[in-house]
């Protein structure tokens, strides 16, 4: 049995509750790396997520961010990262969110991306739209850089990385609006698909990061590439550019 988007949608509702619910309590924080933080929240919507999906959808194939791969036997994987922004959420930021997508054979179809705190719930199905709590949304019509307003990341290793994205991140700066950078690639993606930014590009990501939002822009009408320009934005090295069709070619040709 295959998962609809209802099911997606009550999934991260669902881990939701979880992250709003522990928000504003004290966090116990671990440390996967020099600034790559994880709560105690976060194991426990992954724990909900894995619990529930492994219940109603068995022998499911899952990439989850904090326990890993578990293999299954059916052709579905799901993406999840059940709580994204988690160094905002450990500082009480509220800026964050839970991203649930599903693939078959490597074609994300289904994607979920809640933040609890605003109660948005950004949704897509592969060639049915994007929506924003059940109204449907589109990307900008930009087609002006410098009245664009764009957003970013960096890399959990960016003190000891060459590709740390600083340089791309002032060169646009001072070519657009500005650069925003937010603290959660997937609400960064959820947001170019509903419009409020123009453009979202970052680089050393994971699947479960882009991979609900990547969809969402999709079906919003973004162009969705790597940095490069390639359609598998999913593959390692991952990394992503989503843009609003208009300044599509111009914000890809500043990054190379």
């Amino acid at each position: 049995m295959k998962p609809t988007l209802t099911d997606l949608e009550r999934l991260a509702r669902g881990a939701g509750t979880i992250l709003r619910d522990g928000y504003n309590t004290e966090h116990t924080v671990h440390y996967k790396g020099t600034i790559d933080l994880v709560t105690e929240t976060d194991h426990a919507s992954e724990s909900f997520l894995i619990r529930e999906i492994q219940s109603q959808f068995p022998d499911s194939h899952i990439l989850a961010e904090e326990s890993g791969e578990t293999a299954g036997e059916n052709e579905g994987t799901w993406f999840i990262d059940p709580l994204d922004g988690t160094v905002n959420y450990a500082h009480h930021i509220p800026v964050f969110c839970v991203s649930i997508a599903y693939a078959i054979k490597g074609n994300v179809i289904l994607g979920a991306v809640y933040d609890p705190l605003r109660d948005e719930l950004f949704t897509a199905e592969r060639g049915k739209g994007a929506f924003l709590n059940g109204k449907k949304i589109q990307v900008s019509d930009t087609t002006e850089l410098q009245k664009s307003l764009l957003v970013t990341g960096f890399p959990y290793d960016t003190w000891d990385t060459k590709l740390d994205n600083f340089k791309h991140f002032e060169r646009l700066a001072k070519k657009t609006q500005g650069v925003r950078r937010l603290g959660s690639a997937a609400l960064d993606g959820c947001y170019v698909a509903a419009g409020r930014f123009d453009g979202f590009w970052e680089f050393a990501l994971r699947p479960w990061d882009i991979a609900a939002a990547g969809l969402i822009a999709e079906e919003a009408g973004a162009r969705v590439t790597t940095i490069n320009g390639g359609a598998d934005y999913l593959s390692t090295p991952i990394s992503i550019l989503a843009t609003a069709p208009g300044i599509y070619e111009k914000i890809l040709e500043q990054l190379k």
